[in-house]
């Protein structure tokens, strides 16, 4: 389980005003163990106060995203999800039939991307890695049965 990441201080570091409305959008996203989108963020903190719009996610969600505090992924199901941004990188995993995502870290594959990186004449600085599968053994059934 990720460590949960407190967006509120990030916000604070980096000199971003805090209203009320995003500060509870920051709670959400801080207490997501999920990767939600803006709909899902903002049935959560319209939960917490009705008063939150959903343009008010959006702008808030692309601001965070502007100052390095979220990161966006896009999973293949044409939603752009969010996570706080790590302190520690990790990759995923995505279940195409569930859309399930599993957190993971492999010392060895990140070994490896760097010597691929090299073997190319680069020094990598970045990646992200998002990886789909089915799970084994539902490969060819229905998922209704």
């Amino acid at each position: 389980m990720r460590q949960p990441i407190d967006i509120e201080a990030l916000c604070a570091e980096r000199g971003l005003r805090i209203t009320e409305q995003r500060r509870i959008i920051a709670r959400v996203l801080s207490e997501s163990e999920d990767h939600p989108d803006v709909e899902e963020l903002h049935k959560r903190a319209s939960a917490l106060d009705a008063g939150i719009s959903i343009a008010t996610v959006y702008r808030t969600v692309r601001l965070f995203e502007e100052a390095g505090i979220l990161d966006r992924h896009d999973f293949g199901d044409g939603r752009a999800r969010y996570e706080a941004a790590p302190e520690a990188h990790h990759d995923h995993m995505i279940d195409v039939e569930t859309g399930k995502v599993i957190e993971f870290v492999d010392p060895e594959l990140e070994a490896l991307q760097r010597v691929i990186a090299e073997r190319l004449g680069f020094r990598l600085v970045d990646h992200r890695m998002e990886l789909f599968g089915v799970r084994l053994g539902r490969e060819g059934t229905d998922p209704d049965t």
